[in-house]
């Protein structure tokens, strides 16, 4: 899911989102996220000293699939983690501190990378936005991936699902100075070459319906999640190997750049997670 957020005054930010949502839905599914001033009623109607007494979280369903839904504590990145699997993007309007690619309107700068910049909401490409969007890396999680795989044209003769995840772990030893980063770099095009190529030569063994892996660039904190392979297959014996040479390949033959930023020194490291 490709995620852009907007930058800048309340009422600008609101006409651009609903202009660029609108461009985005004719080429894939969009949710939009919009940051609050206060805390809303909650879709029983309650307001929020009410929810606090009574519910964490509460939805609203009407009998056409519509829906709404309002809750507490639940941040912008668990948001996105949850609209990732059945979405194709995400517009989020006001969260400048958001590490996401982004459009910033009047002097209002945000911490992501800057796709366009304007004065004024209506000076704004929304196509050229749009295409640059889709060049940005997109927010994958498991269930993203796990959700492709099921709508898979094969996958009515699939009887398993076996997944990797790889994270960001703090340390090796107790006595290890705790790592608080790990920032990857790839050369531009030859990583996804390669993946592309191992995804492929794994679909083609007997049994093995799909494959999707990825994995992500960029600084990735302590305890996030770094890497991702999924395979759909008909028996759990091809699932549980392919997933195992699917990882091991990729840390051997993808071209993945890895620092590793400690407590007390950054470094590069030659072997790959």
């Amino acid at each position: 899911m490709y995620t852009l957020g907007i930058v800048g005054p309340a009422g600008a930010t609101t006409a651009l989102t609903g202009r660029i949502a609108e461009h985005l839905a004719e080429r894939g599914r969009v949710a939009t996220v919009e940051r609050l001033d206060e805390p809303p009623a909650d879709a029983t109607g309650l307001d929020a000293d009410e929810r606090e007494t009574s519910m964490g979280t509460t939805y609203g369903i009407a009998d056409d699939g519509s829906w709404v839904a309002s809750g507490a504590d639940r941040g912008l990145e668990a948001i996105l983690d949850d609209l990732a699997p059945e979405h194709d993007y995400a517009v989020v309007e006001g969260f400048d501190d958001a590490m996401i690619p982004q459009v910033v309107l009047g002097e209002r700068g945000g911490r992501g990378p800057v796709l366009a910049e304007a004065t004024d909401a209506g000076d704004v490409d929304v196509e050229r936005v749009c295409d640059a969007l889709e060049s940005t890396e997109p927010h994958v999680t498991l269930e993203t991936l796990v959700s492709r795989v099921k709508r898979s044209p094969r996958a009515d003769r699939a009887g398993a699902i076996a997944t990797f995840t790889g994270r960001v772990r703090e340390k090796d030893g107790a006595d290890d100075a705790p790592t608080e980063a790990l920032e990857f770099e790839t050369y531009e095009g030859v990583a996804d070459r390669r993946l592309t190529a191992l995804r492929e030569e794994l679909e083609s063994r007997d049994g093995v319906y799909e494959v999707r892996m990825h994995h992500r660039t960029g600084l990735i904190p302590t305890g996030e999640d770094i890497v991702f392979v999924v395979v759909l297959a008909g028996h759990r014996g091809e699932a549980f190997r392919t997933v195992e040479d699917g990882i091991n390949r990729l840390k051997s033959e993808v071209p993945i750049f890895k620092k590793e930023v400690t407590t007390d020194e950054e470094f590069w490291v030659h072997t790959r997670d």
